[in-house]
C-alpha cells in the first residue's frame, strides 16, 4: 500500500490557546512571552506583520508594542499542555496511526483514504479540530514525512489551510520554490555547507545522489534527500521512545541568595523528574544538579557550578531523587551569591523492565513505595498537578519565574473558569 502521511500543525499555537478563552483577542496582535517574561516565543500573524521577530527581547520591542497596541501575555504552559492533549485526542478520530511529534504537531497515516478524497478529508479534519478545540490548524499531505512537512509549509499560505503533494510534477514545482533552510532538519549551518556544493533549493538536494550526501555529510541528511524524492525513510512512531535525558530547570523571577529557597527549587525539580520517569517507566542512576548566577549582572562575580550525584540504586522514587539532589546542592552552594537559575538533570536512564532488583534492596519496601507513588500520581492527575507535594518543595514558591501577565488557569482551576455574563 502506498504510504500517505499528513502533518497537522497548530497555527501560532500558544496564541491560539489564549484566544480560545479570550475571543476578544481574535484579529489583534498578540505575543506570548518566554519564562520570566524575557522574549517573544509565539506571535499572532498580526504581530508578525508589525515586525516582531521570534525570540525578540521584550525590552527591545516596547515601541512596537505601544504603537501597535500589541497584547502581551506571559506563558501558561499548563494551559498549552491541556489544549495540546485535546487536539491530539481529536486527531485520533481520523487515523489508526498517529505520532505526536511536538506539543503542536502530529503525523497521521492516511493511507486508507482514497487519493481523490484526501483534500476534502484534510479540510474535514481541520474543521472538526477547530470546532471541538477552538484551535486552527494547517494540514500538509505527502508520500513521506519530509514532503508532508513541505506540504504543510505551503498549506499555511493557502486560504483552505490544506495542501496535498503527491503528483511528481507538483512535488518538483514545490521543491524548486523552497530554499534548503526551509526543509525539515536542515538549518542555516547545513544550508551554507550545501550551497558550497551548488545546492540552493530543495529540488537540488532531491536530485543529488543520496550516497554522495551520506559520504560528505551523514546518514540523516541522505535520508532527507531520499524523502524529498518520495522514498519513505522515516516511519510513524505511534509510541514515543523513552527520553535518554530528562531535565527540569527554571530561571528565578528575582535573584535568590537563600539556601532554603534554593533547596525548595531543587526539590521541586527533582520531584518533577521523578514524575516524568514514572510516566515513561524509566529509572535513573544519577542526577546532575546545577546552579548559576547572572553572567550579565554588573558588579557581581559570575558563579556557576554543578555536581553529579550517583544513586545507590536506579530509582524513580521522588523521595530518593529529592534527597540526592539536595545533597548535590549542599556541595556546590556558595553563600553570598545572587543565583539566577537552578536545575536537575536525570542521567543514565534505563527502562524499568530492564533493570533487575538489587540483592541489597528490600522487595517489600519497594512494592510499598510503588503503591504510595502510584497514589501520589493519581491524586495529582485527578485534582491537578501540585495538589499533593513533598514538604521540602515548600508551599510558597517565591523563586518561581516572573509571569506578571499570565492568563488564568482556564482548564485547571474551578475558580478561574471563564464567566459568561
Amino acid at each position: 500500500m502506498k504510504p500517505i502521511i499528513a502533518l497537522v500543525d497548530c497555527n501560532s499555537f500558544f496564541v491560539s490557546c489564549e484566544r480560545v478563552f479570550q475571543p476578544h483577542l481574535e484579529g489583534k496582535p498578540v505575543i506570548v512571552l518566554s519564562s520570566n517574561d524575557g522574549c517573544a516565543i509565539a506571535r499572532s500573524s498580526e504581530a508578525k506583520a508589525l515586525g516582531i521577530q521570534m525570540g525578540a527581547p521584550l525590552f527591545k520591542i516596547q515601541d512596537i508594542i505601544k504603537k501597535g497596541h500589541v497584547k502581551v501575555i506571559s506563558s501558561n504552559f499548563s494551559l498549552y499542555g491541556d489544549m495540546s492533549s485535546r487536539v491530539m485526542e481529536t486527531l485520533r478520530q481520523f487515523s489508526p496511526s498517529l505520532e505526536i511529534y511536538s506539543i503542536d504537531e502530529a503525523f497521521l497515516n492516511l493511507s486508507l483514504v482514497p487519493e481523490k478524497d484526501l483534500f476534502s478529508y484534510a479540510c474535514l479534519i481541520r474543521k472538526i479540530v477547530k470546532l471541538w478545540t477552538g484551535i486552527p490548524v494547517s494540514i500538509g499531505i505527502g508520500p513521506t514525512k519530509t514532503l508532508a512537512k513541505v506540504a504543510n509549509h505551503l498549506a499555511k499560505k493557502h486560504s483552505s489551510g490544506c495542501c496535498v503533494l503527491l503528483r511528481p510534477d507538483e512535488i518538483n514545482t514545490a521543491l524548486r520554490q523552497l530554499s534548503l533552510q526551509d526543509i525539515w532538519g536542515i538549518g542555516p549551518q547545513w544550508s551554507k555547507k550545501l550551497s558550497h556544493l551548488g545546492l540552493k533549493t530543495a529540488s537540488d538536494l532531491a536530485q543529488t545522489d543520496p550516497h554522495k550526501i551520506r559520504k560528505i555529510f551523514n546518514v540523516v541528511l541522505s535520508r532527507t534527500a531520499l524523502e524529498l524524492k518520495g522514498i519513505p525513510c522515516l516511519s510513524l512512531e505511534e509510541i514515543s521512545p523513552p527520553k535518554k535525558n530528562l531535565i527540569s530547570s527554571r530561571s528565578f523571577g528575582i535573584p535568590v541568595t537563600s539556601f532554603e529557597i534554593l533547596r525548595q527549587a531543587v526539590s521541586f525539580h527533582a520531584s518533577s523528574l521523578a514524575q516524568k520517569l514514572r510516566q515513561q517507566q524509566s529509572l535513573t542512576c544519577a542526577l546532575n544538579v546545577f546552579i548559576h548566577t547572572n553572567r550579565f549582572q554588573k558588579g557581581e562575580t559570575y558563579y556557576s557550578n554543578a555536581c553529579v550525584i550517583p544513586l545507590p540504586f536506579p530509582s524513580q522514587d521522588t523521595a530518593a531523587l529529592i534527597k540526592a539532589a539536595i545533597s548535590g546542592l549542599e556541595k556546590i552552594f556558595k553563600n553570598g551569591s545572587f543565583y539566577k537559575k537552578t536545575g536537575v538533570t536525570a542521567l543514565q536512564i534505563y527502562s524499568a523492565e530492564k533493570v533487575p532488583h538489587s540483592l541489597f534492596q528490600n522487595k517489600e519496601e519497594i512494592e510499598k513505595r510503588k503503591s504510595l507513588l502510584k497514589a501520589f500520581d493519581k491524586l495529582n492527575a485527578q485534582f491537578g498537578r501540585g495538589s499533593v507535594i513533598f514538604a521540602s518543595e515548600g508551599f510558597h514558591k517565591t523563586w518561581r519565574p516572573k509571569a506578571c501577565l499570565k492568563s488564568p488557569s482556564f482548564t485547571q482551576e474551578w475558580n478561574q473558569l471563564p464567566r459568561v455574563k
